[in-house]
């Protein structure tokens, strides 16, 4: 992959205003102060049946400054442009607003455990601290427990019970780890319907891209589909989309979300008549 031109320049796209012209650009959006963001999380966790897979920037909470976290960023080779994060996880989405990939209090850890010459010098890092809270209302703490050791008994969404922070309180909560994107890898509990919608014309929870307003949210009958297969809307939607979206192969879909094709037909609302 080649960002630069003939002359060494960097090919670099706010593709908020338009898409890339080149066959590989570093995607670098402009914020947009005027958009505003609606996120619902419940107050009181309520644990699911089976816990919601994350897939590619899907939805996964928000940090206690207010910030939406999302889960790993898009990857070049799936999508031909590199979105630029900063050394807090962190970027601007097509809509304007910015949000994070990673547990940015907790981000140098991980450089450190990878070996990168990085740091996030604009927030303040604590290995034990808390975070943010997930969509399912479940907290996030950094990597270490309040006694300054790792914990050993995290589950498949690097979760487990125990205390939380420093006070006397026991539940269940999620660590960050070593690992980018240092978030957990799934969801436990439950989460609230259309828990993330903006007025930005594109990106993440526009309308444009079937998640926007108070009162709109998925396409008819795909939230429902989502969780019949036991997956995220966000990995559901964004599967079908890479696979050709109204016109994708169903095979690859299935594939993609470890289901069978005959699963998945069963659960896709039917196209209306025309």
């Amino acid at each position: 992959y080649t960002f630069y031109d003939k002359d060494g320049n960097i090919q670099s796209v706010d593709n908020a205003s338009s898409p890339p012209t080149v066959d590989h650009a570093c995607i670098n959006v402009s914020a947009d102060t005027e958009v505003k963001v609606t996120l619902l999380v419940p107050i009181k966790p309520v644990l699911a049946e089976s816990a919601s897979q994350l897939g590619t920037v899907a939805k996964v909470g928000v940090a206690l400054a207010g910030v939406p976290i999302f889960a790993d960023a898009p990857s070049v080779k799936d999508r031909d442009h590199l979105p630029a994060l900063d050394t807090c996880a962190g970027h601007i989405d097509p809509g304007g607003w910015y949000h994070y990939h990673g547990t940015s209090s907790d981000i140098n850890s991980l450089y450190k455990h990878s070996h990168v010459d990085a740091s996030c010098d604009n927030l303040e890092q604590d290995s034990a601290a808390l975070f943010g809270y997930g969509f399912d209302g479940v907290p996030m703490y950094g990597s270490l427990d309040a006694d300054g050791t790792a914990p050993e008994d995290l589950d498949e969404c690097n979760g487990h019970i125990g205390t939380l922070g420093d006070s006397d309180t026991t539940a269940y909560h999620y660590h960050s780890t070593n690992e980018f994107p240092n978030l957990p890898k799934c969801l436990k509990g439950l989460v609230a319907e259309n828990n993330f919608v903006t007025t930005a014309k594109v990106g993440i929870g526009s309308e444009r891209n079937g998640r926007g307003g108070p009162g709109g949210g998925m396409p008819p009958g795909f939230a429902d589909a989502a969780k019949k297969l036991g997956v995220s809307e966000s990995l559901f939607m964004d599967t079908l989309k890479d696979a050709g979206g109204p016109q994708a192969d169903l095979a690859v879909v299935a594939e993609k979300l470890g289901v069978t094709e005959a699963a998945l037909k069963a659960v896709l609302p039917k196209r209306p008549k025309r």
